[in-house]
């Protein structure tokens, strides 16, 4: 998944003219997917002899139906599913689907039970139509059904039989069913569009992690791979899609009703979570006739019209091509569907041969769409094609190796998009898109490791946890490291034989260890390892956090510590397994590059690592490993001055490395808050985009922190006097804003240097955004801003208006029919500076036909990162916090993503003191596991405002005042 749930590109870019949220933002930080209250739903039911839920004891062992894992007696090897789904209410107001399933499976252990999942199903058991079990292949009977019952709790259905089930012998469950279509964003549930001034509906699917079980009675767990025969009913003005090819559709008639009947061809043995199909009224573009594999784009009849979807199916072939490469082995299907879903919770679901993206994120038009939006379009179809191979072919055996499955991907979207894109140098950016930022979540005492324990990770809600950034882009950068330090051709080398020897099948992540082990001890010449692959990596996977790594220049000594941003912080690690990292240390001297050594214990020296005169040393090239690195007070003055005479002796990665470092280590108190303010003054000079990038969003921090404090009008002043200049260079560069930047980078810094001007208060700045923006409200037929630029111009123009810009916005949000465009609207909005607008619009997303559910998370965060609307937005979860739990549900809702946004300027007792009311009004279940990060960090700023803020201000203070 490219994100579980997605906070929008452009609400994670755009946020105000007070806060600069990262541009680039790729693969979004915070994911969540849970159970969702359906609305409207009837209770599940039971045949005449039980009732509808079985009871729980409070005491004693527990019945097979109440652990949350299945039990070992039965694994499935195939399922004939047929399924109905009504895309017009029924007479009550619901939409439903009604359907079928046979589920083959073989009895491992003899048992006198079935257990399979099912949630928020009802079940038809009049005459001739309850659950039947039946024995493959076999003269003897099965045993008949006793009595079913739903375990609520743990979703399943439970069949107790009245005889046992032989271990050896094959059965097939049949049953019949009920749900609900609801709009939930999770299982089978609907999505609502408008078309030539019609609304429609279309029925689609989001099965990852857990929600295969809404949709029909399945063993829903990774490991419980099989074959799936998939028949859709749908309207004849529709189509149906899956991820097998289907059969010639045929016409049919239920009850008077003219339908269609849609079969697919058998899947390959793969697991529930994986499994798709959507009906709908979209159209397609595909490949060649001729094309090894069949490649379509589905959207909107509108949107594939107008080309949205030419990019898409031009870059799919080239990054499937570069795959199969990559892995050595053929794409494993005959198909490549891509759907642009209205509705979706995620960024992208890589269900095997159907994946199903939001339509920003497989969408793309010149006219409207920015560099950005191109790259999210890019990247996000590489993370989940690399996925085709990477957890669809060979699959996690258990949720407690997500990580890999989805740190992978991550990792090596980055090399298919650059394929299939190489001068926009995307390998690079990963540094700034998930290193840094992911740095700053394992850098808390709240972090965690990245692998769990399989008996650790039970419930849905364990399971949903999981898709954090921790996952996601901590995942991919020690992935990336592990590559660089056994090199690639090694790394992929072990990839092929993993591949190859487990298609089809389930692993756990030692088998990867084990793999990569082979091609490192073939690796000609050797690559002189310090201990095998396993040992080194489970110092990275097993244990949370990372170390900072402390070079002292005069003694050649190096050493290592567990970083942690509160070096007060108490670490609860939850695992047992606490060693010191096996780092591996890549160096330059001067700028020349030496040979890469290996820190294996706390401390240890090197003699060459000392200096002498005018020399200077700079560690973690590239910033290919997951550590922070700190030197002596000499070196750090070396690398400053080089930073202020000469900044391009240093690599740009490293130059963004060194900002980043240096503003962690001083919120750490390991290096004075002077020093990393220090490495932001040669920006005056810089025009590349990394370092601008990451010194914004570290800058970002001393924003929230004081904002609404005496510091801000210094900060400004600097700010403005450290802007300019790129400000200039980009309006001669542009032609005075005529022009677009060749180079993707300069294409990125244009727009900072627009945010950061206007966000500082630079007139020029502040008057060229109203300009274009007030032009566009003369001729709304005719917006002439960039694309590029048009986050920017929209936020800072509605931020300088008042409610007749606002409205206009939103005219303009309710008639777009580009996602792209709308986003950047949607986020937009959020800056206005009017406090009864921004609650109005808070109001809105309780509304779906005004905010559609998958973008409230990203509205209420965007207006909480505005100084005047975080109030208002902290203000506004409180009130409807039970609403939007219960009725929009963490399938929609990102919980702790909106916790951190609302709470991300706390920095008093008194804020603190809130949180901790409002988690005993609420319940600390309700809050989840995201909540101790705020508490931890609010009480982190608390202690750092208290002890920098006379500094800061006095800095600040003397540097604004410099000529």
């Amino acid at each position: 998944m490219a994100a579980g749930f997605y906070i929008s590109r452009v609400l994670a870019i755009v946020g105000t003219l007070v806060s600069v949220v990262a541009l680039v933002s790729i693969i979004a930080l915070s994911v969540l997917y849970a159970q969702e209250k359906t609305k409207n739903a009837p209770s599940p039911t039971a045949d005449t002899t039980t009732t509808s839920s079985s009871p729980t004891p409070t005491q004693g062992p527990l019945e097979p139906w109440q652990h949350y894992r299945l039990p070992d007696t039965l694994a499935p090897f195939s399922y004939n599913i047929t399924l109905w789904p009504r895309l017009q209410p029924d007479q009550d107001g619901l939409f439903i689907f009604t359907g079928n399933s046979t589920v083959q499976f073989v009895c491992v252990k003899d048992t006198d039970l079935i257990i399979i999942h099912a949630n928020k199903l009802n079940f038809t058991l009049f005459k001739g139509h309850e659950a039947r079990v039946l024995a493959l292949h076999r003269a003897d009977p099965a045993p008949g059904v006793l009595k079913t019952w739903v375990e609520k709790e743990t979703q399943y259905l439970v069949l107790q039989l009245d005889g046992r089930l032989k271990a050896g012998w094959s059965y097939e469950l049949f049953t019949d069913f009920v749900g609900e279509l609801a709009d939930d964003l999770g299982g089978f549930y609907r999505s609502k569009y408008e078309e030539n001034g019609q609304e429609k509906f279309l029925a689609t699917t989001q099965m990852q992690p857990t929600d295969a079980r809404k949709a029909f009675p399945c063993f829903d767990e990774p490991a419980m791979k099989a074959v799936f025969h998939l028949t859709l009913i749908h309207p004849r003005e529709t189509v149906a899609l899956s991820n097998a090819i289907n059969y010639e559709p045929i016409n049919i008639t239920i009850n008077g009703q003219n339908l269609t009947e849609t079969r697919f061809h058998p899947t390959e043995l793969m697991s529930t979570y994986l499994l798709a199909f959507v009906v709908c009224e979209f159209d397609y573009i595909r490949s060649p006739v001729n094309a090894p594999v069949l490649i379509r784009i589905w959207a909107r009849k509108q949107a594939i019209k107008e080309g949205q979807g030419d990019y898409a199916l031009a870059k799919t072939g080239p990054i499937l091509s570069f795959f199969e490469k990559y892995y050595s082995s053929p794409y494993p299907l005959k198909k490549s569907d891509q759907i642009a879903l209205p509705d979706f919770s995620a960024g992208a679901m890589e269900n095997w041969g159907l994946i199903t993206y939001r339509e920003t994120a497989l969408l793309y038009n010149p006219a409207f769409s920015s560099n950005g939006d191109k790259e999210w379009v890019a990247t996000v179809i590489s993370h989940e094609l690399a996925h085709m191979w990477f957890g669809n072919l060979v699959t996690m055996r258990w949720w407690n190796d997500l990580w890999l499955n989805e740190g992978f991907a991550t990792y090596v979207s980055y090399l298919g998009a650059n394929s299939a894109e190489p001068t926009w140098n995307i390998s690079d950016l990963i540094v700034v898109n998930e290193v840094h930022g992911v740095m700053g979540v394992d850098a808390l005492s709240t972090s965690h490791p990245l692998s769990a324990r399989e008996e650790d990770i039970l419930q849905p809600s364990h399971i949903s946890r999981l898709f954090d950034s921790i996952t996601y882009s901590k995942g991919a950068a020690v992935l990336r490291m592990l590559s660089n330090f056994i090199t690639e051709g090694v790394f992929t080398e072990g990839l092929r034989t993993y591949l190859d020897t487990y298609k089809f099948n389930n692993t756990i992540y030692k088998d990867l260890w084990k793999h990569l082990q082979v091609a490192v001890d073939k690796a000609s010449p050797a690559l002189g390892l310090p201990e095998p692959v396993e040992d080194i990596m489970n110092r990275w996977v097993l244990q949370m956090g990372y170390p900072v790594v402390t070079v002292d220049t005069r003694t050649g000594r190096i050493s290592q510590k567990h970083f942690l941003l509160d070096p007060e912080a108490v670490v609860d690690r939850p695992s047992s397994y606490n060693y010191e990292w096996i780092v591996p240390i890549t160096w330059i001297k001067t700028g020349i590059t030496q040979k890469p050594l290996w820190l294996t214990t706390k401390e240890a020296t090197n003699i060459n690592m000392t200096l002498s005169g005018e020399d200077w040393l700079l560690v973690n090239l590239k910033t290919s490993g997951f550590y922070r690195v700190n030197y002596d007070q000499g070196n750090w003055e070396r690398l400053l001055a080089k930073l202020d005479n000469n900044h391009q002796d240093i690599p740009e990665i490293n130059r963004a490395q060194l900002i980043s470092d240096a503003f962690n280590l001083a919120r750490a108190k390991l290096v004075n808050t002077t020093l990393a303010l220090r490495t932001t003054k040669f920006l005056v000079n810089e025009r590349s985009y990394m370092p601008w990038l990451t010194a914004s969003r570290n800058l970002n921090y001393y924003i929230l922190m004081f904002d609404r404090s005496a510091v801000y009008g210094p900060m400004q002043a600097y700010m403005v006097k450290q802007v300019t200049p790129l400000f200039l260079y980009y309006e001669d560069l542009t032609k005075n804003w005529t022009m677009i930047p060749e180079k993707h980078s300069d294409q990125y810094n244009q727009v900072m240097a627009i945010l950061l001007a206007c966000r500082n208060g630079l007139k020029a700045c502040e008057d060229l955004t109203s300009d274009w923006f007030t032009a566009w409200m003369n001729n709304p037929a005719n917006n002439t801003i960039f694309p590029n630029l048009r986050s920017a111009v929209y936020c800072n123009a509605i931020a300088a208006g008042g409610q007749r810009e606002w409205d206009f916005a939103w005219k303009m949000y309710k008639n777009a029919s580009i996602a792209s465009e709308a986003e950047k609207l949607l986020s937009a909005m959020a800056c206005s500076r009017q406090p009864w607008i921004l609650t109005r619009y808070l109001q809105y997303c309780l509304d779906s036909n005004k905010v559609r559910k998958q973008d409230a998370t990203g509205v209420i965060n965007s207006i909480a990162a505005n100084t005047l609307g975080q109030p208002l937005a902290w203000d506004f979860v409180r009130a409807n916090w039970n609403y939007l739990f219960n009725d929009y549900g963490r399938g929609a809702i990102s919980f702790s993503s909106v916790l951190h946004s609302v709470s991300s300027r706390f920095s008093t007792d008194f804020e603190l003191k809130q949180l901790l009311h409002f988690q005993e009004e609420v319940g600390s279940n309700m809050v989840g596991q995201g909540f101790q990060r705020v508490l931890e960090q609010t009480q982190a700023n608390i202690k750092w405002v208290s002890s920098q803020q006379d500094q800061i201000l006095s800095w600040f203070t003397e540097e604004a005042s410099r000529p």
